[in-house]
């Protein structure tokens, strides 16, 4: 595989209990003579047959239990809460800061009906993972879904820089962050943090190729030149485009953000329903949520960019004046592979320590 660059990830990123059995019936009148419900079905369509027997099936079982799903995380927080008023379920919210890999770990124990995941983990974990296609499955692009509906992308962003303009200027590229002046912090540890390793391997792209040496090497420059700091003492911060125009949003005179033009590193975050989920129906409206014009509106208050985004655009239904506020893309992502993104973790486990650490 090679890097992807693809027109369609371009738009989309750059456009702005556990009680119930795997059947059962409805006795109403209106339902009577329809097919029982099937709460382990792969679609709204097959399992339930509308929305409404959907969100019957869910509210009967009253919770949802989510996982590594932070409040103040792309929206989720007004998320969680429209999702339960407007179904009255009851949503759980478990170890919120878990990351990708956590969240795989402790399913066991803590038994999550959803999951939030980067990619890779999805890709690893995918027969761990109940196949359901949302009804906007076809909004989203062939390559950042499992075509089983294992897992399927809900939002993306860019990594980018963040920097306050009373401070530095205007950075044009990551060598920029080179000259004096510039105080730059990781968010966070890029052995742990996969915003942290994207923002090495954004300051290592050239001509749209990422090589962790040169990310390993820029960081070095600059923790031997003593400005490689933490993110309190920084007026640079490498995040995903989310964080930084979220932190920005209120005061933009102190803080804004830019995405250099030779460093177009996109990122997804794929949505996947566990198979021993103990809510199955409420996991199934939830992902319905996530992906409907009105979740996907949600997630992109949080200044995620929502993956039926390029969809939406051509149907009216985006919120086109919340997309003007994104940070501007430069152009389309660039998506680092799974063989990339590994041999990359690779050579950071062995390096980054002895070198940056």
């Amino acid at each position: 595989m090679t890097v992807r660059t693809c027109a369609a990830a371009a738009a989309i990123l750059a456009s702005a209990g556990c009680g119930a059995s795997s059947t059962d019936s409805t006795t109403t009148a209106e339902t009577k003579n329809q097919p029982p419900v099937n709460v382990q079905a792969g679609s709204m369509k097959t399992g339930f047959g509308s929305m409404e027997r959907l969100a019957e099936a869910a509210k009967r079982e009253g919770e949802l239990n989510v996982i590594g799903l932070p409040r103040d995380w792309v929206n989720y927080g007004e998320i969680i809460d429209t999702f339960a008023d407007k179904y009255d379920i009851k949503v759980n919210q478990l170890e919120p800061g878990a990351s990708s890999g956590r969240q795989l770990d402790i399913a066991a124990k803590l038994k999550p009906d959803v999951f939030d995941l980067n990619l890779d983990m999805a890709v690893s974990g995918a027969d761990r993972f109940a196949p359901y296609k949302v009804q906007g499955w076809q909004d989203l692009p062939d390559h950042v879904k499992d075509p089983a509906g294992a897992w399927y992308a809900a939002y993306g962003g860019y990594t980018s820089i963040g920097y306050d303009p009373r401070a530095v200027k205007p950075p044009a590229s990551f060598a920029d962050l080179l000259q004096p002046g510039y105080q730059v912090a990781l968010d966070g540890d890029p052995l742990r943090s996969a915003a942290a390793f994207d923002g090495v391997m954004a300051a290592s792209m050239q001509a749209g190729v990422p090589e962790a040496e040169r990310g390993v090497a820029l960081f070095t420059k600059l923790k031997q030149a003593g400005r490689l700091t933490e993110p309190a003492k920084a007026n640079v911060i490498i995040a995903w485009d989310h964080l930084n125009a979220a932190r920005g949003a209120n005061h933009p005179d102190a803080w804004q953000v830019t995405i250099p033009r030779d460093a177009a590193l996109g990122e997804y975050h794929v949505q996947a329903i566990a198979k021993a989920a103990p809510h199955p129906a409420a996991a199934r409206l939830w992902q319905e949520f996530l992906f409907s014009d009105e979740g996907q509106n949600l997630l992109q208050k949080g200044f995620a960019r929502p993956a039926r985004g390029e969809a939406m655009l051509m149907r009216g239904t985006l919120d086109t004046e919340q997309a003007a506020k994104l940070p501007k893309a430069p152009g389309p992502p660039v998506l680092m592979t799974i063989p990339q993104a590994d041999a990359a973790k690779a050579y950071l486990k062995k390096e980054w320590a002895k070198s940056v650490g």
